[in-house]
């Protein structure tokens, strides 16, 4: 008898589908003659629908990197925004001081009295003729445990108050604050001759400032925001003010002096924002 033209001609169809699907284990030849004869035999059609590709899964959005957050945070620290505007100002305004100051030459870590009356530190001697070392010096720091320490406060303020307060007399109890502790220092140091730098005095103005604004209260009208505030406020002044009388270093009159001018600017707001007239309401 004459063997068969085409060897799979003679298979089952359960024979012919199970080399179609696993035919290519053998060769690739096996699975396209299986394919071929269940097609004349018309139990697949015969042309097979092309397979399509699978939807590529949308590639994962890359992990923000520590440099990517470090970023946002500074971003978000120093960039001015409404309520939060002359804060990072300020700050910015004191870094610049310093970094100059180490481009200059200056030794940053523990700056010499020589250079910061160079650069406009509260020297005592020189403030009759040169008064605007008053202002200049509110912008110069003993080295960066001193910087750092004013600019958290400064900062910790900002977020907690500018925009309840309103940016112009934030800016104005800060300079005005700054220059008063200057005045207190220059006079309390003028007979045995001072050389005072930094912020604190400006601070401290701010902490009175809002304690005043706290006591009539103005701006603060909800006893939470009260609460919340004058809870941080004693803490971090008192803690403050402790501190520098135990450190010998520490410029205490240019402290009392910014509490006392930062208290005034905070009364006086409070007298004039309680006689404008309030709006009429229907």
């Amino acid at each position: 008898m004459a063997a068969s033209p085409d060897p799979f001609s003679d298979k089952t169809d359960a024979e012919l589908l199970f080399l179609a699907q696993h035919g290519a284990r053998y060769s690739a030849a096996v699975a396209d003659a299986a394919v071929r004869e269940l097609q004349r035999r018309g139990l697949i059609p015969a042309e097979l629908p092309q397979p399509t590709a699978a939807p590529a899964a949308p590639a994962p959005e890359p992990a923000n990197s520590a440099w990517q957050r470090l970023r946002r945070v500074v971003r978000s620290v120093l960039w001015p925004r409404p309520g939060y505007f002359f804060t990072p100002l300020l700050v910015l305004a004191n870094l610049l001081v310093f970094l100059l100051m180490g481009l200059s030459g200056v030794t940053l870590w523990s700056p010499a009295s020589a250079d910061l009356v160079a650069w406009g530190s509260n020297y005592s001697p020189l403030i009759s003729t040169q008064p605007w070392r008053l202002f200049t010096s509110m912008f110069l720091h003993g080295g960066p445990a001193h910087l750092l320490l004013n600019l958290s406060a400064l900062l910790l303020l900002g977020v907690l108050a500018e925009a309840k307060v309103g940016r112009w007399l934030w800016l104005l109890a800060y300079v005005v604050s700054g220059i008063g502790g200057s005045v207190a220092s220059w006079w309390w140091h003028l007979a045995r001759g001072g050389n005072s730098v930094g912020a604190s005095g400006a601070i401290f103005g701010l902490y009175a400032l809002l304690l005043a604004l706290l006591l009539t209260r103005t701006y603060f009208h909800s006893r939470q925001d009260r609460a919340s505030i004058i809870g941080l406020l004693l803490y971090f002044a008192l803690g403050s003010l402790v501190g520098g009388l135990e450190g010998p270093t520490t410029d205490n009159a240019a402290h009392f002096g910014g509490l006392l001018t930062g208290f005034v600017v905070g009364l006086l707001a409070a007298l004039t924002t309680a006689r404008k007239p309030s709006t009429p309401t229907n």
